[in-house]
């Protein structure tokens, strides 16, 4: 029995095949819910589906497509809406953007950060209406990152453009509601991924410092002491989509083991 009563509710899950998107649609799955898994690389999604399909009776599905391209993006939705009998929520996740200090950026990151940051959100989300206007229990979910609010060093791209899907979740929560689709946004902080390794390496690099000694400090700033599991970002995901949630809309939820200061 489903703890967040979604058996049976329809989902894509964008950038899943590992990461935070994989420990979102494997909680989705063990909640029932039927899930399609998505990533650019056929052969991620194959390994993605085989880690889930069986143990979660067939209700994982995969599809590969590069959400940074417009032409995919919308082949995408189409496909798994055909593939899962309908759509009852988006679940918005990327892969991360080039890390990178503001003057290591070139132009060219500045736009390949933009299609994966900013315009895959809104083709998906533009594409996904129609779907969504025909389910009894309608959801958006976008996940982006505590860099919104509170610049994180060495990631300028997230810091910057992450913070237009907020703008973007605050306008679909208003135009939305009278078709009773809630949007809410998820802020995931430390994570046990290999984008934080990533980051932690390229600190490491630039302080001459071990990867351990960087993922120590980094645990230590975190008030709960640990970085978080992909999984923890899945249950509050799962609740958002559940009808426990039926009057959140417009929100923008921190799921970061108390590093957030701002208030």
């Amino acid at each position: 029995m489903s703890a967040f009563n979604i058996g049976n509710t329809k989902v894509l899950v964008t950038a899943s095949t590992r990461g935070i998107g994989f420990g979102i649609a494997k909680v989705l799955l063990e909640n029932g819910a039927k899930v399609v898994i998505n990533g650019r690389s056929e052969e991620g999604v194959i390994k993605a589906i085989e880690k889930l399909q069986y143990p979660y009776k067939n209700n994982a599905k995969g599809i590969v497509a590069d959400i940074s391209n417009k032409d995919e993006a919308i082949r995408l939705v189409k496909e798994s809406a055909k593939s899962l009998g309908g759509l009852d929520s988006l679940v918005y996740v990327t892969g991360p953007p080039k890390p990178g200090y503001f003057n290591e950026l070139n132009y060219d990151d500045w736009e390949e950060g933009v299609n994966l940051l900013i315009n895959s959100a809104i083709v998906l989300a533009k594409e996904s209406i129609p779907f969504l206007k025909e389910s009894k229990n309608p959801s958006m979910i976008f996940l982006t990152s505590i860099a919104v609010k509170e610049p994180i060093p060495n990631i300028a791209l997230s810091n910057v453009l992450r913070i237009s899907v907020h703008g973007l979740v605050k306008t679909l929560s208003k135009e939305l509601a009278r078709y009773k689709i809630r949007v809410n946004a998820v802020l995931p902080g430390h994570i046990e991924t290999e984008r934080s390794l990533q980051l932690a390496s390229d600190r490491a690099k630039r302080e001459n410092r071990t990867i351990e000694e960087v993922l120590n400090d980094m645990t230590k700033e975190i008030p709960l002491g640990r970085l978080g599991k992909p999984e923890e970002i899945g249950y509050t995901v799962a609740f958002l989509i559940s009808p426990y949630s039926s009057y959140i809309t417009g929100a923008f939820i921190p799921v970061d083991g108390g590093v957030l200061r701002s208030i």
